[in-house]
């Protein structure tokens, strides 16, 4: 099934279907086994989806079922789903099943993004012990206020700067306009003098080609996937983020799978998760190596940019910018609990209280 289909036959669930088929499942008494699963994965012209998620869902479900279970499974980008929607769109039932992107798709509920805003995670390591210790709290917070169960949580490789033209350290980026993912990266971006411009990750190669930008945050090896080391000339190494996204099952769907199955999926899932945050880490470098044309590129297409090296300077400023701009931003758009569910959880791995 083609994606634009699957996408209409996202959108009419939402109107068309009932219980059953919010359940995101065929039950026996309507079709004939295998129970069929449809999935929402993430982005689809990266390696999350392509080498992780669809193949577990396509191929390793029935082999692991023996012919049991089986699902089908399209990229939001391509069912006709914004990432801003996907939430909704599982909580309401009308997307049972979905990976949910939480640092440039979440404006329902900033709480969610507290793990990867924009200058708090400058290697992967810190990244693990972030989103370790915002783990529990998440998971019992999706259940309780949105009746939703979190089955796994994936990043992308580190999101860095891209920029058209020459630039010296962070500071470089005063008075550019800058693609940017979501509010906490805008904020990063606008702390520097930059200018923010929030758009989707299709949208980067043609806002460059407008000349409607001037750099762009994004994945260093997701950048070479879609020629970005092309459309632009200087690079950072530094990480402003990773790029957090939650694979997520309504409540109600997920209540109403066989045991067995949910066992499965509990057993295997975590199989998933932690190959696709093995693979960003290796990405992460192998994407910085393929777009400045290292003779150590493995995975990307080799290119020809212009490494801007990431000085003690750039790495005071980060932290700077984190504890007086993003932080506290982020708590206005939270709201005040959020203060305290930050001191309890990442506040303790991060070294930085929410005043």
């Amino acid at each position: 099934m083609n994606g634009l289909r699957f996408g209409i036959r996202v959108r009419a669930w939402l109107a068309a279907l009932g219980a059953a088929a919010a359940a995101g499942l065929v039950s026996a008494a309507d079709a004939p086994a295998p129970l069929h699963l449809r999935i929402v994965g993430g982005l689809g012209s990266l390696n999350q989806f392509t080498r992780h998620e669809r193949p577990f869902w396509e191929t390793d479900l029935a082999r692991l079922s023996e012919g049991r279970y089986t699902a089908e499974i399209v990229p939001f980008d391509r069912a006709g789903i914004r990432s801003q929607e996907v939430l909704t769109l599982v909580q309401l039932g009308a997307v049972p099943f979905a990976t949910l992107p939480v640092s440039g798709g979440i404006t329902k509920d900033p709480e969610l993004t507290a793990p990867d805003l924009a200058g708090l995670n400058p290697d992967m390591a810190s990244m693990r012990r972030s989103v370790a210790a915002f783990r529990p709290y998440l998971e019992t917070m999706m259940r309780e206020r949105y009746g939703i169960e979190v089955l796994a949580l994936y990043v992308y490789p580190a999101q860095v700067v891209y920029c058209k033209k020459p630039f010296s350290g962070i500071k470089g980026l005063a008075g550019l306009r800058v693609r940017t993912s979501g509010p906490a990266q805008s904020d990063w971006v606008e702390a520097l003098g930059g200018k923010p411009v929030t758009t989707g990750f299709g949208d980067i190669l043609p806002f460059l080609a407008r000349d409607e930008l001037d750099c762009a945050i994004t994945g260093t090896m997701s950048g070479n996937t879609i020629g970005l080391d092309k459309a632009t000339s200087h690079i950072h190494p530094m990480a402003i983020s990773w790029g957090l996204s939650l694979f997520v099952a309504n409540g109600a769907a997920w209540n109403g799978l066989p045991a067995d199955l949910q066992a499965l999926i509990r057993r295997e899932l975590p199989r998933v998760e932690h190959a696709i945050w093995d693979e960003s880490e290796r990405e992460t470098v192998d994407g910085l190596a393929c777009d400045i044309g290292a003779p150590t590129c493995k995975a990307g297409r080799p290119g020809h940019m212009a490494e801007v090296p990431s000085s003690p300077a750039d790495e005071r400023l980060r932290r700077e910018i984190f504890a007086s701009t993003v932080l506290p931003r982020w708590l206005q758009r939270c709201g005040p609990q959020c203060a305290a569910v930050w001191n309890r959880t990442i506040a303790h791995v991060a070294g930085i209280e929410a005043r």
